[in-house]
């Protein structure tokens, strides 16, 4: 994993002023704890916003940053944050982090977890003062073990500090902070299944409305962020809005700074925080310096698995949630994926339904079935035993588990790639379909002279 400061033409240094989410990191990776981040301005913000803003005043602070969600969302916090109820007799309340960080292709809340923990536990401790919760849970993937680690030690030496627990601060304000390691189910990533799974209950999502803020843990108002996203808010409070809207570059319709990265077969994958609103070609040729010696681009994810496919043409994006919008798919998690010219895209397809038909929770039926009926489909195209007539069948699979259609997101995130690789990649989906059963349009079973299997016979 690699976190660098070298930028497009020379050494860019980490700031505060440019860097607030990764300026406090070390040279040599090792986590930042107490001592060292306090004396880098740690808990300076928490101090501020518990001595100068009411809890009001941090909502409306935020709101008015333009601060999103940065776990693929994109909603905005502030509004978000607004939805919690005003009523001061609904004294138990609670925040729960977002860290079941299972998007394939994704790690950027490892990284702050494990090498800043003491950030995440100052922006949750503002951002409970906001919403006035008196506990809060990190629901942390439970394969992350080094970041439960870390973050448990983090927990204790604020809580030494007075940081954490009873009468934070002589403001009277008591937070208690736990850490909660899940289970391992990718589904845990929307927030009414997280919600489940923190109860005991199967990670099922929840019908909405009612929505957190108003029905959430044990049926007590809940507001669930992202880990990035809460990260944002320490430097939000310490340097106010117009600083924060500075940092993106002109154009982005997104504010602030961004942990975005570039895996795959290039030079220099990794992880930095960036502008919003660069392009995406300034990501891909100066900072993960284009593909490795005898590789080309043969297309690239934005942001996890669950974004869609886009071409090489495509990095001249912009790249915030509107400008990878307007070439055809969504940000996600700002994290992209370089396919290279040796991959073969059924084979590429196959794989990533596999996962997302094995994480489904299997509640509701377009996309308990639809994924397995796709990934079979796709295992028969890969082996050269497809039939006439299964491109259409996929495409139409992407039409019936498309937005809105399942009960939750999962689905529609699971289809967008693969609309995406026959909408671009067709022929080698074609390339798939059994030669014999093509030339004669029927299933190969049936060329074979071979009974075709029926379904539950």
């Amino acid at each position: 994993m690699t976190i660098t400061s070298f930028g497009p033409a020379n050494l860019i240094a980490r700031t505060p002023e440019t860097h607030p989410l990764t300026w406090r990191l070390r040279d040599d990776g090792e986590p930042v704890w107490f001592d060292e981040y306090v004396a880098k301005d740690g808990y300076a913000a928490a101090r501020k916003a518990f001595a100068q803003q009411s809890p009001d005043e941090i909502v409306q602070a935020v709101k008015d940053s333009g601060l999103k969600g940065r776990g693929g969302a994109g909603f905005p916090t502030g509004v978000k944050w607004g939805l919690m109820p005003k009523d001061e007799s609904l004294d138990i309340r609670y925040l729960l982090c977002n860290a079941d960080e299972m998007e394939p292709n994704t790690w950027k809340d490892r990284m702050l977890m494990e090498q800043l923990p003491h950030l995440l536990v100052e922006g949750m401790l503002i951002s409970a003062r906001a919403l006035k919760a008196y506990r809060g849970y990190i629901f942390l993937r439970g394969e992350y073990v080094t970041a439960a680690k870390h973050l448990n030690r983090a927990v204790a030496e604020a809580k030494a500090a007075g940081l954490l627990g009873k009468n934070i601060l002589g403001t009277g304000f008591d937070f208690e902070l736990f850490v909660h390691t899940g289970a391992g189910r990718y589904i845990c990533g929307e927030e009414t299944a997280l919600i489940n799974s923190l109860e005991g209950r199967r990670a099922n999502p929840r019908s909405k409305p009612p929505f957190p803020a108003a029905v959430g843990v044990w049926g007590k108002p809940t507001c669930v962020n992202n880990v990035e996203t809460l990260c944002n808010v320490p430097a939000i409070v310490n340097n106010g809005n117009d600083w924060y809207k500075s940092l993106a570059r002109a154009g982005s319709e997104d504010h602030g700074t961004k942990l975005m990265g570039f895996s795959g077969k290039v030079k220099n994958p990794g992880i930095w925080e960036l502008p919003f609103g660069l392009p995406a070609r300034e990501l891909f040729e100066d900072y993960a310096g284009g593909m490795r010696d005898g590789f080309k681009l043969k297309c690239w994810q934005p942001g996890g698995a669950g974004t869609g496919f886009l071409l090489p043409e495509h990095l001249d994006c912009q790249f915030y949630a509107g400008g990878v919008a307007k070439v055809g798919t969504r940000m996600g998690t700002g994290l992209a994926m370089a396919v290279d010219d040796k991959v073969n895209m059924v084979s590429l397809l196959r794989n990533m339904e596999e996962f997302f038909a094995q994480e489904s929770c299997g509640f509701c039926t377009p996309c308990r079935d639809g994924l397995p009926w796709s990934v079979k489909m796709l295992r028969a195209l890969e082996k050269g035993q497809g039939q006439p007539g299964d491109i259409e069948t996929l495409l139409g699979l992407v039409n019936f588990l498309g937005p809105g259609k399942t009960f939750c997101a999962h689905a529609p995130g699971a289809v967008e790639p693969l609309g995406s690789a026959i909408k671009y990649f067709r022929p080698e989906f074609e390339a798939g379909i059994a030669p014999a059963a093509r030339a004669a349009g029927l299933a190969p079973e049936l060329v074979a002279g071979k009974a075709p299997t029926i379904v539950g016979a």
